[in-house]
């Protein structure tokens, strides 16, 4: 539940980056929050004679930001970090499908705690989640995320997931691991009208994401976008993330992976994708003209040697980009807040060297452009009056950081910096680095006994 629209939360003395369309940014500055949206926010202190004002916060030494928006990752994958940590995505994935395929509610579950609970401390106020392994008689496994996010306090959207192409077909998941393309997409619609909410505030929505070209008919990609766009929800998979994937479409379907989403419906200004490695001038302009996003995601893009997206090119062409965690098999640590910091460096590595990004440009990423990638932008991603009170306090006064001038660069260049306080809807979700709705110390412990409660059964196969 949102605070009364009557009382406020007011927080003075701190350096804010607003990441609005102007880039405005307040040296020492004021942040009022009413109910669940911002009132107003400005240079020097908090108007005087503001009413019930329930809480009064000194940011000095502080930096206010708009909370971080992850826009991809894979819930589940806490109970199979640190595996195959020596392989590229395909036989990475060749090596853990077996294992992703005996996964049940209840792992799935503590699963999500693991990983909701990392971002939610290092300053993520909107989260998502690809989930595409439904193993039959696995039981309510949509319905378990989307209970864990509720509980931790962060905004959400689960990205239903399918897979109809298995070993059979020639994909790379076990036959008993997909479903029908009946089953997928009649399973998608009553999780889409179950538990999508429209609305301004909304905390839960959800998005039709069949997994990708190599797991998923062409059929489903279409009949997915086609029930997407009747329902009004939002479209996601995966796109070229690797070459693989490249050679893998042009031997199947005669072109290319953004020639076939195109094929099937699926660019548009309601579609990200994730990854978009492998994109070459005609595919970007492509996303760029039909303002299809793309949800970046370097660390993982570097633990599986996938490659360096084109970043740089892709906002030249005007393509939505946000920043992704990806699953936590892929980026062990599960945090979005040092994907600001790896999006910047690892973009210096490629073609546009030290002009790739600056510290601003990854933060935009981490913000407003998640939001837009997420079809959310007149909500959150910024600090503005009117919008949603989802925002982060990152701690800046100590060793790790006391001597960078520029609180922005501090935050990106530096070290992961602290949470003091964030707040998603305007409540309180996060203080001095702890959450405040779930016991992190029994999520450790769930997810450690998951992790071997899966290792077991897979053992036995």
């Amino acid at each position: 539940m949102a605070p009364s629209s009557a009382d406020r939360i007011v927080i003075e003395n701190v350096a804010i980056a607003t990441v609005d369309a102007q880039d405005t940014e307040y040296a020492s500055g004021h942040i009022v929050v009413a109910g669940n949206k911002i009132e107003s926010i400005g240079a020097g202190t908090a108007p005087e004679g503001l009413d019930n004002v329930v809480r009064r916060v000194d940011g000095t030494g502080h930096l206010a930001t708009p909370g971080l928006v992850n826009t991809h990752h894979h819930f589940y994958q806490w109970i199979t970090r640190g595996l195959a940590t020596d392989h590229n995505l395909f036989n990475w994935l060749v090596a853990l499908y077996p294992t992703w395929a005996r996964i049940d509610e209840q792992m799935t579950y503590a699963a999500a705690q693991g990983s909701l609970a990392m971002m939610a401390r290092g300053g993520v106020t909107t989260a998502m989640d690809h989930h595409y392994v439904y193993p039959q008689g696995s039981g309510d496994i949509s319905g378990s995320i989307i209970r864990a996010a509720s509980e931790m306090g962060v905004r959400f959207t689960l990205a239903r997931g399918s897979m109809d192409r298995s070993e059979k077909d020639g994909g790379l998941p076990p036959d008993f691991a997909v479903e029908t393309l009946e089953g997928a997409l009649a399973a998608t619609e009553e999780t889409v009208k179950k538990h999508h909410d429209a609305s301004f505030d909304a905390m839960t929505q959800v998005a039709v994401a069949p997994c990708s070209p190599f797991s998923v008919s062409t059929e489903l990609l279409k009949q997915g976008a086609e029930l997407a766009r009747r329902l009004g929800v939002r479209l996601h998979t995966h796109g070229s993330e690797t070459v693989e994937e490249e050679k893998f479409c042009h031997e199947l379907f005669g072109m290319g992976p953004t020639d076939y989403f195109e094929s099937t419906g699926w660019l548009g200004e309601d579609v990200w994708m994730a990854h978009c490695v492998h994109m070459n001038d005609s595919d970007i302009a492509a996303f760029g003209r039909t303002k299809t996003g793309v949800a970046h995601c370097p660390s993982s893009n570097a633990r599986l040697a996938a490659g360096i997206a084109r970043v740089p090119d892709m906002l030249a062409a005007g393509v939505p980009v946000g920043l992704g965690v990806d699953g936590t098999a892929s980026n062990e640590s599960g945090e979005l807040h040092t994907e600001l910091r790896n999006a910047l460096l690892i973009n210096r590595l490629g073609a546009h060297r030290e002009a790739a990004l600056n510290a601003r440009q990854s933060l935009r990423l981490g913000t407003y452009g998640g939001a837009q990638v997420l079809g959310r932008a007149s909500q959150i991603g910024s600090l503005e009056a009117g919008k949603l009170a989802d925002l982060v306090l990152w701690k800046l006064d100590t060793l790790a950081h006391s001597s960078i001038a520029d609180p922005v660069t501090a935050l990106v260049f530096g070290a992961a910096a602290p949470v003091t306080l964030s707040l998603v809807n305007g409540r309180p979700v996060v203080e001095n680095g702890r959450l405040l709705h779930v016991d992190e110390d029994a999520i450790a412990r769930s997810t450690r006994a998951e992790a071997q409660r899966l290792a077991r059964i897979a053992a036995q196969d």
